[in-house]
């Protein structure tokens, strides 16, 4: 399982596939289902669309 958090490496965040079990280390689990990544050019905005219906947003 990989915990999706602020402090997690750039690295870690982008070889997360779809069907990889994901944590927020609070409510939300589950399988990736799908994956959006966004460059503001403040930040890189990644989001983890869970099977569940849950989202997980990180941004580094």
């Amino acid at each position: 399982m990989i915990r999706l958090n602020q402090d997690t490496t750039s690295e870690v965040l982008q070889a997360v596939r779809e069907g990889h079990l994901v944590t927020d280390t609070f409510s939300k689990t589950g399988l990736v289902e799908e994956i959006e990544i966004e460059d503001d050019e403040l930040y890189r905005i990644y989001t983890f669309k869970l099977v569940t219906g849950r989202v997980i947003t990180v941004r580094k």
